[in-house]
């Protein structure tokens, strides 16, 4: 997995469980949001689609297969 996508994806996740645990207004998650948005525009920048950061839909096709 490229460096790029797998930091967005850790971002992304970071943010989900600080809003899960903080609620969306708190400081720290929207620190995390914004952290999670550049680093998925970075990605997106140097060239990897969409999916390859939000994959979950297309994994839980490869599980059912």
């Amino acid at each position: 997995m490229a460096p790029l996508i797998h930091a967005a994806r850790t971002a992304q996740y970071l943010a989900v469980r600080a809003i899960t645990l903080h609620g969306l207004a708190h400081p720290v998650t929207l620190a995390l949001l914004a952290a999670a948005s550049t680093a998925a525009s970075r990605a997106w920048d140097r060239g990897h689609p969409v999916h390859a950061i939000h994959s979950a839909a297309a994994q839980r096709a490869d599980r059912a297969r």
